[in-house]
């Protein structure tokens, strides 16, 4: 599938010319050519002879999706700020311009300035989600890069993961020369100083010289280095590595102090329609609230908050370099923020009378207060409530740490319903460990109750609550890493009988909206999630007999993977059911305990127990540690406040087009 054999020497003294010339005649003929034509307001191109070290992003989707990355973004900015080095990004083409770009042999280009993707010394892929690995594939091969690290030259790129899904790289690791875990900020500087050494020094060693280097650091991961060794039954043995001075464990990279890093300062601002178009602020990093399922709360330990004053100092810079008219205050759980009264409140005084809008991206039901809501809605823009009780039954929120029972719901509801809203989201899960069939269908009970609430406290018919589901997905550093996944027919199963019930309640079906994923993708991203190696031969097949874009409901095949699993697994003794619906032993070795994010290991089988017992643990931001590990082991602490101070001086900004 590749689009050369022998891609031309790039890396001349001049640089590589643009592709714009070959790529132009190709968009008149794709849809949504804008996405590609590059130009947007903030971005950045540099002379390529003024750089030593040479960047290319990708998060692995589409340009609408990819391009409001928060990730990438702060990377673009935190790289291109160094004189001596170069950033430029790149997403995965649409399969119409893809077809065109191999038969016109156009390879994968950068937006900013349509350079080859072949011609840098990093291809860097951020990963949110694991369906995202046919993508990557995509993007490697049409830019001409050979497919298995193995077989990568010395003017190839060092391809390399970060993001969430980069937890547990094994099932890439045929494709990837490195990982990195965990923030990127400090990290991505340090490997372009190692590159930029080795660079200096007459590439000594050639490749494997470099990625030595990575490696013995301690924290990048380089796969090539690791053996792993399997049991008869499957399981594996161990994993260790193949070179004396390549330490056994590699750790997460952990940001401290997020005011001396203020984050994207100067985002893109796109051309085309994109997901969110939002200046967005991530006002705390981490999140202790123990949720047992939620792998970002987890990895992303500890709570490192962001002052008032730099929030405040980062919303009026964006806004000024965007013209961008909504502010998304972004993180796990942002109603959490020790002082996200204070910030609400200031940043709408100071943006009162203007365009400007405010929001929360979805909000816990013990930390709701209609205040919050009236701050976030003082521009007169008031959008549904989303809360996530995530288990239907009190039972179930129990297991899952969930700590927020029906009469917190119902009581913040009541109090949102009163005070003009009208359609409030509930978000739940299923498939959760010890769920049964009576703990889904208690989320008709829930809805109706929230039904019944809305229009006793309103006085009116109109109120609505549409309840979301999305299947549960065992995930890597999680205390239910150890949990069976739910098949794909029984996830099935329960949603069309909760669906059935609401249908059948004649007073207060219709007011009930009801939507949900089926069961099947579930299964795939549970394989990628929890996969090892041999998952790399999989996810491969699937990409050779035409899948990517797999988090596309009209691009995903579960057929094609299926077909693709039962091939490549059958000669290893495995199949996708072994790395789903199998529940594992603590004895067992998982394929990501070689990479450290922080948690005590013991702590999490003993958080496992917990779950099945029904026994719940507190927030350690307000409580006693409880020894997850992460302070102590990766020696960093728990940032938060209040710290008392405002959002000086307080200069409201009006709208000049505003009638006097």
């Amino acid at each position: 599938m590749s689009i050369a054999t022998s891609p031309p020497d790039l890396r001349t003294s001049s640089g590589p010319e643009s592709l714009f010339p070959r790529l132009e005649p190709l968009l008149a003929r794709v849809g949504k050519p804008i996405q590609y034509v590059g130009g947007e307001l903030n971005s950045v191109v540099k002379e390529w002879d003024s750089a030593e070290v040479r960047w290319c992003l990708s998060y692995p989707d589409a340009y609408e999706v990819g391009q409001p990355n928060q990730g990438v973004a702060i990377l673009y900015e935190v790289l291109n700020e160094r004189d001596w080095i170069l950033v430029e990004r790149t997403y995965t083409v649409w399969p119409d311009l893809a077809a065109m770009m191999r038969a016109s042999a156009v390879p994968q280009f950068t937006l900013d300035a349509h350079r080859p993707v072949r011609a840098f010394d990093v291809l860097g892929f951020s990963f949110s989600t694991e369906l995202g690995y046919t993508n990557m594939l995509e993007t490697i091969d049409l830019a001409g890069i050979p497919l298995h690290a193995v077989d990568r030259g010395e003017d190839d790129p060092i391809v390399i993961a970060g993001g969430h899904a980069a937890f547990n790289p094994e099932p890439i690791a045929d494709f990837l020369d490195a990982a990195v875990l965990g923030d990127g900020e400090e990290v991505s500087l340090a490997i372009s100083a190692v590159i930029r050494e080795w660079k200096a020094e007459g590439r000594p060693g050639g490749r494997d010289g470099l990625l030595l280097r990575l490696a013995e650091s301690g924290g990048v991961y380089v796969p090539r280095f690791y053996d792993v060794d399997y049991l008869p039954d499957g399981r594996i043995r161990r994993v260790a590595p193949n070179r004396p001075t390549v330490p056994y464990s590699v750790r997460k990279h952990t940001l401290m102090d997020l005011d001396q890093w203020p984050y994207p300062k100067h985002p893109l601002v796109p051309l085309a329609e994109t997901v969110h178009e939002r200046y967005s602020v991530e006002i705390f990093r981490g999140c202790t609230r123990g949720c047992r399922f939620c792998q970002a709360g987890m990895i992303t330990r500890p709570v490192r908050e962001r002052s008032i004053e730099t929030i405040g100092a980062m919303v009026q810079a964006g806004l000024e370099a965007t013209g961008l008219e909504e502010v998304g205050l972004l993180s796990l759980s942002s109603a959490d923020h020790s002082e996200i009264v204070e910030v609400t409140k200031q940043l709408a005084d100071r943006y009162e009378g203007s365009n400007v809008s405010l929001s929360l991206p979805s909000t816990r039901v013990d930390a709701f207060n209609i205040d919050l809501a009236d701050e976030l809605s003082r521009n007169g823009r008031r959008s549904g409530l989303t809360f996530a009780p995530e288990g239907g039954s009190e039972r179930m929120r129990r297991v899952i740490n969930k700590q927020v029972d029906e009469e917190d719901l119902i009581r913040t509801v009541a109090t949102a319903y009163s005070n003009g809203w009208r359609n409030v989201k509930l978000y739940f899960m299923c498939g959760l460990p010890t769920e049964t069939d009576e703990d889904v269908l208690a989320i008709a009970d829930l809805a109706r109750k929230v039904i019944e609430t809305g229009r006793e406290v309103s006085g009116r018919k109109d109120i609505r609550c549409t309840v979301s589901i999305g299947g549960f997905v065992p995930k890597p550093h999680t205390p239910f890493q150890w949990a069976a996944q739910l098949d794909a027919e029984t996830t099935d199963r329960r949603l069309q009988r909760l669906r059935d019930v609401i249908r059948a309640d004649k007073r207060y079906g219709r007011s009930i909206g009801f939507r949900y994923h089926d069961g099947q993708p579930g299964i795939v991203e549970g394989m990628l999630s929890r996969g090892d190696r041999r998952v790399g031969a999989v996810i491969e097949a699937v990409w050779r007999d035409g899948g990517h874009f797999d988090g596309w409901s009209e691009h995903f095949s579960y057929e094609r993977w299926l077909r693709a699993a039962e091939e490549t697994l059958a000669p290893q003794g495995v199949d996708i059911a072994w790395y789903t619906t199998r529940e594992r032993d603590y004895d067992e070795v998982l394929p990501w305990d070689h990479l450290d994010a922080g948690l005590d290991r013991d702590w999490l089988w003993d958080d496992w127990q917990d779950a099945l017992d029904e026994q719940p643990v507190d927030d350690c931001r307000w409580n006693p540690c409880y020894d997850c590990g992460v302070c102590p082991q990766l020696d960093t602490e728990i940032q938060i406040g209040p710290s008392g101070r405002t959002l000086l001086p307080l200069t409201p900004v009006r709208n000049p087009l505003a009638a006097d």
